[in-house]
Parts: C-alpha cells; sequence; structure tokens
C-alpha cells in the first residue's frame, strides 16, 4: 500500500498551522495527493474540477456564513440579548431545555440543518443565553460568559447526536443496519431508529439535569462575585 498520498492531510495540516489562506491550502494539498498518487498535473486539475461541478451544490451551504454575519454586523446577537432580557419567564435553564427539545425533535425528523454552531448557536441561542442570565444576575465576567456559550454548544450538539439516530434514513442507521446485515442479523431501519427513541429520551432528561445544575451553580459563583 502506498502511504504517500498521505502527505496531503500534513500539507493541511501544515497549512492551516501557519494561518494560510484555506482556499490555497486546499488546493495545494490536493495537488500534493494527486503528485504523490503518481498523477499528472493534468489529471489532478481534471479530478478536482469534476469534484467541485459534482459538488457545487453543497456550496449553497456557504451562503448562510455571509448572511449570518451581516445580521450581526446590524446587531441580532444585541437584539436577541434585548428580545430575551424582556421576557421575565425565560430564563437559562428553561431556554436552552426548550432549545435542547426542538433540536432533537427536528432532527428526528430529518431536519439536522435548522440548528447548528454557526447558524444558530453562534448568533441566536447564545446571545439568548448571556441575556437571559445578566437579566438576573447583572453583567457576565468574561470567563463565566464563555461557560455559558460552551453549554450552548454542547445543548446543540446533544440535541443533534441523539435526534438524528432517529431518523430511519440518517447514515448511521444505515450503517449499523448493513454491519448487522453482514453478521447475519436482518433487522430494518425502522426498528433501529425506534431503539434509538430510548436512547434520545435518556440523553434528554440528562442534559437537562446538568443545564438546570450549571445554571445554579453559575448563580452560585455569580452571588459570590457580588
Amino acid at each position: 500500500m502506498n502511504y504517500w498520498p498521505l502527505l496531503g492531510v500534513a500539507a493541511v495540516v501544515l497549512g492551516f498551522a501557519l494561518r494560510l489562506n484555506p482556499a490555497l491550502v486546499v488546493v495545494a494539498a490536493g495537488f500534493v495527493t494527486g503528485l504523490a498518487a503518481k498523477l499528472s498535473p493534468l489529471e489532478v486539475l481534471d479530478i478536482l474540477g469534476r469534484a467541485f461541478t459534482e459538488k457545487r451544490y453543497l456550496l449553497l451551504l456557504l451562503l448562510t456564513l455571509p448572511v449570518v454575519g451581516l445580521l450581526e454586523r446590524h446587531g441580532l446577537k444585541e437584539h436577541a440579548q434585548a428580545w430575551i432580557a424582556k421576557l421575565r419567564g425565560a430564563t437559562f435553564g428553561r431556554l436552552l431545555i426548550v432549545y435542547l427539545f426542538l433540536r432533537q425533535l427536528s432532527a428526528a425528523l430529518g431536519l439536522t440543518s435548522l440548528g447548528g454552531h454557526p447558524q444558530t448557536v453562534r448568533p441566536l441561542l447564545a446571545p439568548m443565553a448571556e441575556g437571559a442570565v445578566e437579566a438576573r444576575h447583572g453583567p457576565l465576567p468574561e470567563a463565566e460568559r464563555e461557560r455559558v456559550r460552551a453549554m450552548s454548544a454542547a445543548t446543540d450538539n446533544v440535541g443533534l447526536f441523539f435526534g438524528e439516530d432517529i431518523f430511519i434514513a440518517f447514515g448511521a442507521v444505515l450503517l449499523m443496519q448493513g454491519f448487522f446485515a453482514d453478521h447475519g442479523i436482518r433487522l430494518e431501519p425502522l426498528q433501529i431508529a425506534l431503539w434509538g427513541i430510548p436512547t434520545a429520551i435518556c440523553a434528554f432528561l440528562i442534559h437537562a439535569f446538568r443545564v438546570r445544575r450549571f445554571e445554579r451553580r453559575l448563580a452560585a459563583r455569580l452571588a459570590d462575585r457580588a
């Protein structure tokens, strides 16, 4: 087996470590891999061109990033914080638990792109969580603000990870079906997905408990600082 094409991975790591242009790093890594695999430069260009044209629809997902950036520039985070601060019953714990439930439910229906770190957590969920805490305890120290953001991101991760296992067309469900079939166990994707429901419920309850515990400890730390 020829391991030299793996030099492309090293090229990616080195390029990002040096903070070079990402597009340039990826193209350069492609050439390193291709040349190490004894392909000509024209063959490498042909592969890159075909990959771009065949997967160009994936670039539509990148449109969300400049849109989110434009909204943030015009005060999306500030408006989200101000709005959540006006809701008397909106606490940090209730906000994240409701989001966890909605994230799991949407992921179980296959709508995994409705949430996510760049399009939901960073511009909306984290600022709203910060606003909910500040409405009750005043300005947050930077260390506590980072902890609130981390818990918001973790809530999105848990909701997505354990929710998408219930969707029968999810890749992991089909992978498990194939694995069992290779070992003589025939299961339908629906059977595997249904057995993901108890796990998702347990994950919801455990993380909801973690959110509540985090909220109590955060309140205690902020009270001590005051």
